[in-house]
């Protein structure tokens, strides 16, 4: 899976069952081993402990490793990069020990996923290193050197362009059983990071009409079946809620559809749907100027759905996967939607605008409807829908809702692939405070509390009766505005990409 340019995404991912022959020519330059913080009974640090897989490493090796760890200080914090020269014969120039945390039992693959990231930054400039922090999880430390690597730099010139290359290759050290799980996850890495170049990219390159673009040319790629509505088909159509938010931008709004049928005609069908505001100034209930820059990101539920279609495809995974994607740039204009205004949405329910600003509701909404007819066993909605979600949860975990049973298990998978969804309610109380005096809804309550529940009860209206659904508001997990941390980088995060496509397999796997 490529975006325009067809750039790199990551490092390239092999697989060894042993350590190369010393003289080999080009061999690795860097070793990379995790390292457990080991605690007393009074919870005092001892010394930390190697985790370099089963007989790779002569046991001289290993204590002499150990000895020039201890000998600079190194404890196996979370995070803590340790490096030393290799000894001699190891067939690399330096060992680079990554803390892994305290760990009761085995390390957690978010752990090992976390310590690959904060590795591979670390390798920056290196053509190549191999690792034993596969023994642990091959999967999860393939990602995390795959996600961790990631850069984008397709606006910079050479004044401000980084003068050293990404990781460039990592050797994962394993048995050849676990070949399967570093090519999934090379494909998992490279979707995500496809949603991250499409986040990443400035609304001044991507707004509707390329956006519809460059998702038909990753589907066709793909070999999905590919519908673009333009402006004209959307008004023709009926999608007042797609319309009335794109209207104020000279950018007019688009909608894809990505569809791949699973090689069994009997399997279930997944709908995908996700928000893709290219650029959010409020509209007439214009934002605050301060923070505006990261509007870039409003279309991360679209970029993620995106992704996980063309990926769910490369998997050939046992499900029909549809993907409905509504596109719209939300500006001030003459020709803007206000305050007060009436819509009529796709399928006919009237919507009286309160706020411009909650204007990705009314793009889902006529999108979901859409899905809907399409008689999905499953839906699943995901965008940077509410500031309400950072308020509620952090800009780290996605507030996950919907139908109950649904709900929960999207959430619970979430949680186990390490991008931490968590179940949230629906309180009855909020569906009466959408009533509009004028229309069937408003778009807003007339109050602040809640607001990442409210924008859920207002996109329940529009799901059809005997779908499982889920919500999935990624407000702050799809952009991070601070420093890397883990795997994720500064910028578009691709959350929540490894969710969906951990629930489709699931569905896959158990219906």
């Amino acid at each position: 899976m490529t975006t325009a340019g067809a750039r790199t995404l990551g490092p390239t991912l092999t697989l060894a069952t042993t350590l190369p022959d010393p003289g080999a020519t080009p061999g690795p330059e860097v070793l990379v081993i995790g390292l457990l913080r080991v605690t007393g009974d009074d919870d005092s640090a001892t010394d930390p402990a190697l985790a370099v897989g089963s007989g790779l490493l002569a046991d001289t090796v290993v204590a002499e490793i150990a000895a020039g760890l201890a000998a600079v200080g190194a404890t196996g914090t979370t995070g803590e990069l340790s490096r030393i020269a290799a000894p001699a014969g190891l067939g690399v120039r330096s060992v680079l020990a990554v803390g892994l945390g305290a760990q009761t039992e085995d390390p957690t693959a978010e752990s090992v996923r976390r310590a690959a990231g904060v590795a591979a930054r670390a390798l920056t400039g290196t053509a190549s290193a191999i690792t034993t922090l596969s023994t642990l999880d091959p999967g999860a430390a393939a990602e995390g050197f795959f996600l961790g690597a990631y850069r984008f730099e397709e606006f910079r010139t050479p004044k401000s362009a980084s003068d050293t290359a990404p990781l460039g290759a990592v050797t994962l050290l394993g048995s050849a059983d676990d070949a399967a799980a570093i090519d999934r996850a090379a494909a998992i890495g490279t979707a995500v990071a496809t949603a991250r170049d499409l986040v990443n990219t400035p609304p001044s390159h991507l707004y509707p009409e390329v956006f519809a673009t460059r998702a038909a040319e990753l589907g066709a790629q793909a070999g999905l079946e590919v519908e673009v509505l333009d402006d004209e088909a959307l008004v023709a159509g009926g999608y007042g809620g797609i319309v009335g938010v794109g209207k104020g931008s000279s950018r007019l709004p688009r909608m894809v559809r990505l569809h791949y049928s699973a090689p069994t005609p009997e399997a279930k069908t997944v709908a995908l749907v996700g928000k893709g505001i290219t650029f959010d100034t409020g509209g007439i209930s214009i934002k605050p100027a301060a923070g505006m820059e990261n509007m870039t990101s409003d279309m991360g539920g679209a970029a993620a759905v995106i992704a996980t279609v063309v990926l769910a495809a490369q998997l050939g995974v046992g499900v029909n996967v549809t993907a409905t994607v509504p596109m719209a740039e939300n500006m001030p204009s003459a020709t803007a939607q206000r305050p007060g205004d009436v819509l009529t949405q796709y399928g006919g329910i009237t919507v009286e605008v309160i706020n411009t600003d909650a204007e990705g509701r009314l793009i889902l909404a006529d999108a979901i409807v859409r899905a809907c007819e399409d008689r999905p066993d499953y839906l699943i909605d995901t965008a940077t829908l509410t500031g309400a979600q950072m308020v509620a949860l952090g800009t780290r975990t996605p507030g996950v809702m919907g139908t109950d049973e649904f709900r929960d298990r999207v959430a619970a998978i979430s949680q186990s692939i390490g991008e931490n969804g968590w179940p949230m309610p629906f309180p009855e109380e909020l569906a009466a405070d959408l009533k509009s005096r004028v229309a069937d809804l408003a778009n807003v309550t007339n109050h602040r509390w809640g607001g990442m529940l409210a924008a859920g009860v207002f996109l329940r209206d529009f799901v059809a009766e005997g779908v499982q659904w889920a919500h999935i508001d990624v407000a702050g997990p799809a952009f991070n505005t601070g420093g890397p941390w883990g795997y994720t980088p500064k910028g578009g995060t691709g959350v929540p990409v490894r969710t969906m496509i951990a629930v489709i397999e699931d569905i896959a796997a158990a219906g």
